[in-house]
Formats: structure tokens, C-alpha cells, sequence
């Protein structure tokens, strides 16, 4: 699956809707825009096969896609995807941030799904030519940004357990606000679900680790919790991450630790980028293994003074409290943001909108 590196990439054709979202409508739709449920008005398509490599780039009108009954994807589940966002700038134009860095950790996950590679600059060019002529759907609002959700299914027409010959790269946008609603979620400590295994996809981003999570996630709801976190699948001691993020905690010496990547967590974006900027900002940071029990114990000691999430979706999102069948770990108040987890969400998003300065590179200016 190397013709990808042995080709040239393809052009893009550009073919705008004929039916493009009034101002008025769209306009109303980015007042308030709900996660996940409202789409811009176009999409990218990209064509693989082991004969051709990729092709027939298109920017094209979003709509359904027409699929084989026998498609490999609906048996076998060869499927990744990616999670980034777009901002406006406090100067103005509109910006990505890291999609170098996206575009890498897709390559990963094809990898680990026996996927076609797609290269990099293919990645970061689909993304901008979709930021580029739905610019207008990207909000104004503060907190909120165009939603990019780049992905890769396998079409190849066979039903045999063997990698796909053929496969569609599609990103698509939509308009988003806040993840959560506000304030310290609660996350419950799931002791009869784990999310991966040694050796397993857990580093991989892709549908079926989500897929496993949803039914850990009912069970954190009917438990009155937000969100869900997994411990660790040999010995369900240590923290790994939560559904859709990875955590971090602040310890009362001021150092941030957080799990370190072993195969099994999601190296998120997010997490490297927070981790890097808290560092340059002079605070000690730790990758190291975190006992749950430690952290419970840590948390009524006061050695755990804050706890958060971080991911694309929920940016640094306080947490309250970790909660269990044997009780509670409350951080802080249990429901306000940590001084520290406000810090670091404000330097991640100053850098994001443009407000600061960008030593490291990482905001990827499209218009």
C-alpha cells in the first residue's frame, strides 16, 4: 500500500454546489450552532486504488453517499478519521491548527488498519480546500469553530477478510460550540469496561474504539456522570483516557502529569500541544502511570488539586469529580475550573485565535 509515496498528488476539481445555504439560513444556523448536527454545504472526495494510487480529487456538493451493500467497510470495519477545527482570527482570515500534525497521526492509523497512506500534503490540501470555499460557515462567536472531520472508508466490493484494494477519503465540516455546556464535568471510573488492549487499536483513531466505549458511556449516564474513564485492560489500576479524551491532573508540588502513551492511548493533539506549552511556560510536566486508587487517595489528601480533559472537541474541560462504586475523588470545588486548568485552556485558545504569539508554528493560516 505504497503507491501513495511512488505517485504524484492529485489536482482537485472544484464543483460548488448549485444549491448553496441562503445568508439568512446560514446565518441562523451559526447563531447557536449545535455539535455534530449542522453541515456546511460541501464536501472533499479523494479516490484510492492499488492500481491508480489516490485520484479524482474533487470539492464537490455535500450529500449521501451511494455504497455497495458489499462494501468491506459495513463488514470489516476498515475506517479512520481525524478530529480538527478552524478558527477565525482575532486579525482576521481563518486558520487550522497542527493539521501537519493530524494528517501524521492519520497516517499512523491507516497503518495499524492496513489502510492506504495518504500523503500528508494530499491531507492538509483536502482540509484547506474545504475551509477555503465553505469560509463563510466558519462562526464568529467566541468558543465556537468550523468542525473538520477528514475520514477514510474502504469501498472495495468484496466480502473477504483481507485488506481493501479501494477506498473514498472524504472530509466534511460543520459548525460547533461548546462540547459540554459549562462548568466541571463528572466522569465516572468504569471497573467492567476497558477501551484497549497491549497490541491492540488503541493508538489508532478509528470508529470501532468508539464503537466499544458507547456502552461504558451509558453506564457513566445512568451513574449521573458525564463522561466515562477507562483504566488500563491487565490490571484495571491505571488511567488511561476518557471516551473521546485524554486527562490530565495537577498535582499539589504544581506538576502536570498525565498518562504516558504505550500503544494503548490516543496521542492526542491536544494533550502534546498543552504539554509543550506548559512546559515553555515553566511548569514541571510528567508522563507517568497513574493508579486510580492513588489518585482517589490523592484527591481527599489534597495531592490532586485540579483534573482535566483535553481533546479537540472539549478543548481543556475541567473535571469535578471521578466518581466509582466505592465513592468519590473531588478536585478543587468539584465544579468550577481549576486556576491552573484555566491557564492552560487560555493559552491553548490564545494561540488558536491568533492572540499571541506563535513560536512554535503551529497555526496553519488559510485565508
Amino acid at each position: 500500500m505504497d503507491v501513495a509515496s511512488r505517485t504524484s498528488l492529485p489536482n482537485f476539481t472544484i464543483e460548488p454546489t448549485t444549491t448553496p445555504t441562503d445568508a439568512a439560513t446560514r446565518e441562523a444556523l451559526l447563531a447557536k450552532p449545535v455539535f455534530g448536527r449542522v453541515f456546511t454545504d460541501h464536501m472533499v472526495v479523494v479516490r484510492y486504488s492499488d492500481e491508480k494510487g489516490w485520484h479524482d480529487a474533487k470539492v464537490t456538493a455535500r450529500r449521501p453517499l451511494s455504497i455497495d451493500p458489499a462494501a468491506s467497510v459495513l463488514h470489516y470495519a476498515q475506517e479512520i478519521f481525524e478530529g480538527m477545527k478552524a478558527y477565525r482570527l482575532e486579525t482576521g482570515g481563518i486558520a487550522t491548527f497542527r493539521p501537519e500534525a493530524n494528517a501524521r497521526r492519520f497516517r499512523d492509523s491507516a497503518a495499524r488498519m492496513a489502510m492506504a497512506d495518504l500523503p500528508e500534503e494530499l491531507f492538509v490540501e483536502a482540509v484547506d480546500q474545504l475551509v477555503r470555499i465553505d469560509a463563510d460557515w466558519v462562526p464568529h462567536g467566541e468558543g465556537q469553530s468550523l468542525y473538520l472531520r477528514p475520514f477514510m472508508i474502504s469501498d472495495d466490493v468484496f466480502l473477504g477478510v483481507k485488506p481493501a484494494s479501494e477506498y473514498l477519503f472524504i472530509v466534511i465540516a460543520c459548525p460547533v460550540g461548546a462540547y459540554f455546556s459549562g462548568g466541571a464535568v463528572s466522569v465516572w471510573v468504569s471497573e467492567a469496561y476497558t477501551r484497549a488492549a497491549p497490541g491492540g487499536t488503541g493508538a489508532a483513531k478509528c470508529g470501532g474504539n468508539y464503537a466499544a466505549s458507547l456502552v461504558a458511556q451509558s453506564e457513566a449516564k445512568a451513574h449521573g456522570c458525564d463522561q466515562v474513564l477507562f483504566l488500563d485492560s491487565r490490571e484495571r489500576r491505571f488511567i488511561e483516557e476518557m471516551g473521546g479524551m485524554n486527562v490530565m491532573l495537577l498535582r499539589d508540588d504544581d506538576t502536570l502529569v498525565t498518562p504516558p502513551l504505550t500503544g494503548t492511548i490516543l496521542p492526542g493533539i491536544t494533550r502534546a500541544s498543552i504539554l509543550t506549552l506548559a512546559a515553555e511556560s515553566g511548569m514541571k510536566v510528567e508522563e507517568v502511570p497513574l493508579d486510580i486508587n492513588e489518585v482517589f487517595e490523592g484527591a481527599a489528601s489534597g495531592r490532586y488539586r485540579e483534573a482535566f480533559a483535553c481533546g479537540t472537541a472539549a478543548v481543556v474541560t475541567p473535571i469535578g469529580r471521578f466518581r466509582r462504586t466505592e465513592g468519590e475523588a473531588v478536585f478543587g470545588d468539584g465544579k468550577t475550573s481549576g486556576q491552573v486548568t484555566l491557564k492552560l485552556k487560555t493559552m491553548l485558545t490564545d494561540l488558536q485565535a491568533g492572540r499571541s504569539n506563535d513560536a512554535q508554528g503551529w497555526v496553519h493560516r488559510i485565508l
